[in-house]
């Protein structure tokens, strides 16, 4: 599971270290693709596979299952971290995020996601307001 906000700076290689405490459960590499509000989701490579397999038994012929599907593996990129604990994020996947150098990587259970830090402080603070009320909404009998 990953949790927290952690504020990193890409460098001008386009590489961003990913947080300490999470290095051990990304050795085996990650995939990095498009998330959704301009975001970048960066799931562990065995996390990817399983969404992979959800989406291989959804019906191909739901137009959303196409269009997600093909939004989401077009986009991705597998990365592995170099020895300091860095990922390369490709240059296409930059420029849809918007990140140019203070980035937040959140933990998002069973994903990072990599914003701008400015879009990431603007789509909180938007949010926060409606935290309270979401729970009984979005998550009905879980909290």
């Amino acid at each position: 599971m990953f949790l927290g906000t952690h504020t990193p700076r890409l460098d001008q290689k386009g590489r961003l270290f990913l947080p300490a405490k999470y290095r051990d459960d990304l050795s085996g590499g990650v995939v990095i693709t498009k998330g959704q509000e301009r975001c970048l989701y960066v799931f562990p490579v065995k996390e990817f596979v399983r969404i992979t397999d959800s989406l291989a038994e959804a019906p191909v012929t739901t137009r959303a299952v196409r269009d997600y599907g093909r939004i989401l593996f077009a986009s991705a990129s597998d990365q592995t971290c170099d020895g300091q604990g860095r990922v390369t994020v490709p240059a296409a996947l930059r420029a849809y995020a918007g990140l140019t150098r203070d980035c937040a990587v959140i933990g998002a259970n069973t994903r990072l996601e990599i914003w701008d830090a400015q879009a990431w402080s603007d789509y909180e603070a938007e949010r926060e307001r409606e935290f309270a009320h979401m729970s009984e909404e979005v998550l009905p009998g879980v909290l």
